[in-house]
């Protein structure tokens, strides 16, 4: 997996890149299939100061892009928004893909020759 962590008008600290790389490890024991993460940690100058700082991820899975954003007017909290909107991303295309709902053609097509006799 290719992380990437970067800022926007703002230093990433050793302690706040550490911060993200465990929450993120909550993703991947749902979903080991992660190609590329890149996250994005920002300061705006706006004048909501409880929408101030904003975390931005996009997570590269086998077969779907997923991009999730949040804002908060602490950073810390803004990235615990985040990795929860992200991990019920994951897990509804988890099930998705890995979903046993549909039947499969050979078994389809021998019932439907059972029927026909």
């Amino acid at each position: 997996m290719n992380f990437k962590i970067s800022g926007h008008h703002l230093d990433i600290t050793p302690s706040l890149r550490e911060y993200v790389e465990t929450k993120l490890e909550r993703i991947l024991r749902h979903f080991d299939q992660v190609i590329d993460v890149s996250v994005l940690l920002s300061v705006d100058n706006q004048k909501e100061k409880d929408r101030r700082q904003r975390a931005e991820i996009n997570v590269h899975l086998k077969g779907k892009d997923i991009f999730v954003e949040a804002h908060h007017e602490d950073l810390y909290a803004a990235i615990d928004m985040l990795v929860d909107k992200l991990d019920r991303q994951v897990i509804r295309y988890k099930d998705k893909v890995q979903s046993h709902d549909r039947e499969s053609l050979k078994y389809h097509s021998f019932a439907a020759s059972q029927a026909q006799q």
